[in-house]
């Protein structure tokens, strides 16, 4: 490709802030990278929106690199704790803030793991990594969310989930209200704690609760070991959240009137093979991982591509 041909070749930008990390994807309209950087976790709701605007920011250019942000010919994002269904301005300000001349697509974590899983904004997606939920699109382009309402009050079989029902069954077996289970072992090791007792203040007296989030999805792993192990405890947990997820994936297909809306997996604890997988599959009647097409950061590039697209139509 020549210079002139590069210099008017449209690119656009994926940004995808999950739970774990921040993803940045620049690539033209045939997908092809022309660059893509990484940064931490950068969730306006648990570190504030100046801070997590700066983090953005910053990996956004480096994921620039050499190029001048007015390349960028439109930018989707889709941050945790930041949907545009809520958090529409910031994200508009924010993004306009480092690409000024881009057409700004706000989008959601799960909106743009959907594009990315089905190449398209259409289907079912079920996602369970540090949160958990189910989103579907249907041929009309009505949406369903099911889940997603956070650590607190939701995300049943999401990472966090597990490893705080890990906990629980390590508090349960040391007061005799429940069997004794490996468990108990695995994670105070992970936690670098010597006794069960030990969890209260580390839990409630050296850090607040919700900084813990990310240090109790950690333990999601030893759950899924414990389980493979044949730990009873760890295969009710399991098996509950399987159920948990089955019935958020269903209840979407409901809601749409999609009953056959193509489904795939999204997140760390579902694109591999582990008894949790194992088991949603057999809660679902699949015989194989529905795996996705693409990561959740080219969905947000495929979003930004057709944002693009059709905002040019009109002059076609």
């Amino acid at each position: 490709m020549s210079g002139s041909e590069s210099s008017v070749t449209p690119l656009y930008l994926g940004i995808d802030g999950g739970g774990s990390g921040l993803r940045v994807m620049l690539a033209d309209a045939d997908l092809a990278v022309h660059g893509q950087a990484e940064g931490p976790a950068a969730n306006p709701s648990l570190l504030g929106r100046a801070r997590a605007a700066a983090i953005v920011h910053q990996t956004v250019r480096e994921a620039l690199g050499e190029h001048a942000p007015e390349r960028v010919a439109a930018v989707a994002a889709g941050i945790a704790g930041a949907a545009a269904s809520h958090s529409r301005p910031w994200l508009e300000d924010m993004l306009t803030a480092a690409l000024p001349l881009a057409l700004v697509v706000p989008s959601a974590d799960y909106e743009i793991a959907l594009a990315g899983a089905h190449g398209r904004r259409l289907g079912l997606l079920l996602l369970a990594g540090t949160g958990a939920l189910a989103y579907g699109v249907n041929a009309g382009g009505e949406h369903a969310l099911v889940g997603g309402w956070g650590y607190l009050v939701g995300d049943e079989g999401s990472g966090y989930w597990l490893g705080r029902e890990g906990l629980r069954a390590v508090v349960r077996a040391s007061d005799g209200r429940g069997p004794q289970t490996s468990l108990t072992e695995s994670l105070l090791a992970a936690l670098a704690l010597a006794a069960p007792a030990d969890l209260i203040p580390w839990l409630y007296r050296e850090a607040p609760a919700a900084a813990r989030t990310t240090e109790i999805a950690a333990l999601a792993p030893r759950v899924l070991q414990a389980a493979e192990a044949g730990d009873i405890a760890a295969l009710d947990i399991v098996d509950e959240a399987a159920v948990e997820l089955a019935c958020a994936a269903q209840t979407v297909r409901r809601r749409l009137r999609a009953p056959d809306l193509p489904l795939a997996f999204s997140g760390g604890l579902l694109t591999s093979p582990n008894p949790l997988s194992a088991a949603l599959c057999q809660q679902l009647g699949l015989t194989d991982l529905p795996l996705p097409l693409y990561p959740p950061v080219v969905g947000a590039v495929l979003l930004a591509r057709e944002a693009d697209l059709t905002r040019q139509e009109p002059d076609r």
